[in-house]
Order: C-alpha cells, then sequence, then structure tokens
C-alpha cells in the first residue's frame, strides 16, 4: 500500500497530469479517499516555491542559449503576453482569476502553470502560493468527487 501512496504522490508532481490525474489512479487502485487527498495535495504543493523562484530565471538564463533560446523566448513571451491580458482583465481580482485557473481541473491548467504565470507576472509570493493552493483544493475536491463517483459504480 505504501508503494501506491509513493505512486500517486509523485504522480501529483508531475506537470501537465498533476493531481487531476493522480486522484483517479489513486480511486483506481483503491486507496481510501481522504487519504489519497491528502497525498496528491501535498505532491501537487512541494514543486510550487521551486517553480515560482527558479522557473523564470532558467527560462531567462536560456533565452540566449542557440538551441533552447527559441523556444524559451518564446515561453517568456507567451507568459508575459498571457499574463497581461489576465491582469487587464481580472484587475483587482487577479487573486480570483489565478484561484480558479488552477483550480477548474482541465488540460494545460494546474499549479505548474499557474505558479509560472504568477512568476512571470511578478506577484508576490504569499498570495501567489495561497491562490494556487486554495485552486489545488478546489481542483483535488472535483477530482475527488469525480474519480469516487465513477469509481464506486465499477
Amino acid at each position: 500500500m505504501l508503494k501506491d501512496y509513493l505512486w500517486i504522490f509523485i504522480i501529483s508532481m508531475v506537470p501537465l497530469i498533476e493531481l487531476r490525474g493522480a486522484i483517479p489512479v489513486s480511486q483506481a487502485l483503491g486507496l481510501p479517499v481522504i487519504n489519497s487527498f491528502i497525498v496528491c495535495i501535498i505532491g501537487n504543493m512541494i514543486p510550487v516555491p521551486f517553480i515560482f523562484f527558479f522557473a523564470r530565471k532558467v527560462l531567462e538564463w536560456g533565452a540566449d542559449k542557440p538551441v533552447i533560446g527559441k523556444f524559451f523566448s518564446f515561453c517568456l513571451k507567451k507568459g508575459h503576453n498571457g499574463g497581461e491580458k489576465l491582469k487587464a482583465k481580472a484587475g483587482s481580482g487577479l487573486f480570483l482569476a489565478l484561484l480558479l485557473f488552477v483550480g477548474i481541473p482541465v488540460p494545460g491548467t494546474g499549479a505548474w502553470t499557474g505558479t509560472l504565470a504568477a512568476s512571470i507576472l511578478d506577484m508576490d509570493f504569499k498570495s501567489s502560493v495561497m491562490a494556487v493552493m486554495l485552486g489545488v483544493l478546489l481542483a483535488g475536491l472535483i477530482m475527488m468527487t469525480v474519480s469516487y463517483g465513477v469509481f464506486s459504480f465499477i
């Protein structure tokens, strides 16, 4: 059973998959709902401070490198432009916009993407982490409800 918890912990840390993939896996493995939820939330949140403080710096560092430069520059430009559009639309509701961006479990959203966007937007660390954490909790509740419902009928 410990091996199963380790699997969902690792899955929840993987970009783009995150807890959106780990929670259904936990229910497919027959793990208890509350324990799985806690393990997936912790696993999904561990990378957040590292992304916030280092991802932008890595992209900026690689922007002028021969092989990766175009891609890294593209990521920075796309993130900056997207962030500015989000900022313009959200106005003072940027916290809520980030929370919902992370919390609504659709492909391309989540803690990784939301934290990178917050970093590019120069949001402060405390409010970024709080919005991402609340978003992860929301996504976790949605995924757990759906997964529990699906796997209880199987």
